[in-house]
């Protein structure tokens, strides 16, 4: 006589095996949902840690927006050049920045952009 027992075919069991059973697919139970959880868990930890570099994309949008607004203003010849003197980076980091959105400057280069922006839009240039 054979027994049926979480989806497999077991030959038969003596009367106390039987009894433990129940308590063998509770702990089978039990064992997937810690793997659910401990997927979950790993899933979670590939997060950035705290202080990591941040990534231009949707969760920068206040980085877009002022990208946009840069590149309003690189309208004419030499600008972007201009621009890296200004920001004191080669003109292909300006490209980075602005263009590929692969990369982002530190504080003080985005301070130095954003000031910059706004000169521009009244009249003026820093250079």
């Amino acid at each position: 006589m054979m027994g049926k027992t979480s989806g497999t075919m077991i030959p038969s069991l003596p009367a106390r095996m039987k009894q433990v059973m129940p308590l063998v697919d509770l702990l089978i139970l039990a064992a997937e949902e810690s793997a659910k959880s401990a997927r979950a868990a790993y899933k979670e930890r590939k997060r950035p840690r705290r202080g990591a570099t941040v990534r231009p994309g949707p969760e920068t949008p206040l980085w877009n927006e002022l990208v946009v607004a840069a590149r309003e203003q690189l309208a004419g010849y030499g600008d972007k050049a201009r621009l890296a003197r200004i920001l004191g980076v080669p003109r292909q980091r300006v490209h980075q920045y602005l263009r590929a959105a692969s990369a982002c400057p530190d504080a003080e280069r985005t301070l130095l952009l954003l000031a910059w922006v706004q000169a521009r839009r009244s009249g003026r240039d820093l250079l």
